[in-house]
């Protein structure tokens, strides 16, 4: 077993090396290179909710695997776009599907959507990142909620923005050892919980960003207890010595962090 800690601080300091043993996967190969081949053949929306492996790698790369199912909501989000403030996709509080509007922009763009970077090698960006977070998470939920984080965080501007989505939100209360009936409360009262101690104007430099993710994987593991580590991923890293212990030092550390100087 492998501390949360010391995995996720193993995976950011390796990340170009990470994604590349991901890349490598030869399933992961094969569906990247369907879709490098066939993203430009797709000119409306009726070709790519038609051609699944096309559809199923973008959905999934923009993090919507979950609601691959779901064609018809998918539909409109893409056929109403964004460009209208009361389209379909801009009336969600999940800003996944405005991104994925964003991105796949038929409605701007008609038939010369699919021909723009961030629809071709931008999705497969993507997708290599999602797979190295799914995967991960598959062994420690704890390091998938923070690559996440660590993803999302250049973009997060208020504690409105975290609160509503899932996954952030989590890793926020975590950090700073919050109990579930936290989440219960009033969202207005919880948003003011978070802007006094979190600095939402520094949370996508690094140095504090660091020190968040590290903050969060330390508290993940004493609520959670160090998970198994068999990932790919962890394997080019490992020093297989088993459990690599929480020292004195940063438990202290993390007694006397205080996120935005509180």
């Amino acid at each position: 077993m492998i501390n949360t800690l010391t995995q996720v601080q193993n995976i950011r300091t390796n990340l170009e090396r990470s994604l590349k043993t991901v890349e490598a996967d030869p399933t992961v190969e094969r569906q990247t290179e369907y879709y490098r081949e066939h993203i430009r053949d797709i000119k409306s929306i009726d070709d790519f909710l038609s051609n699944d492996r096309i559809y199923n790698y973008a959905m999934t790369a923009m993090g919507l695997e979950d609601m691959i199912y779901a064609k018809a909501f998918m539909r409109k989000v893409l056929t109403e776009g964004i460009s209208k403030s009361d389209s379909f996709a801009n009336q969600l509080v999940d800003t996944r599907y405005r991104d994925f509007a964003t991105t796949f922009n038929f409605e701007q763009f008609g038939d010369t959507a699919t021909t723009f970077t961030k629809t071709q090698e931008g999705i497969v960006d993507k997708f290599m990142r999602q797979t190295l977070e799914v995967r991960e998470g598959q062994q420690n939920e704890g390091v998938r909620l923070a690559l996440y984080f660590e993803r999302k965080a250049p973009g997060i501007t208020n504690a409105y923005e975290v609160l509503a989505d899932r996954a952030l939100a989590e890793t926020v209360y975590t950090s700073l050892g919050l109990p579930p009936e936290f989440a219960m409360t009033d969202i207005d009262k919880q948003a003011t919980y978070l802007d006094k101690h979190i600095d939402f104007s520094k949370i996508g430099e690094e140095e504090y960003l660091g020190d968040f993710l590290n903050r969060f994987s330390a508290l993940y593991d004493l609520e959670n207890g160090p998970q198994m580590a068999s990932s790919p991923t962890m394997l080019l890293y490992s020093n297989n010595q088993g459990v690599v212990p929480m020292s004195d030092g940063l438990l202290a550390s993390i007694q006397n962090f205080r996120l935005g100087g509180f």
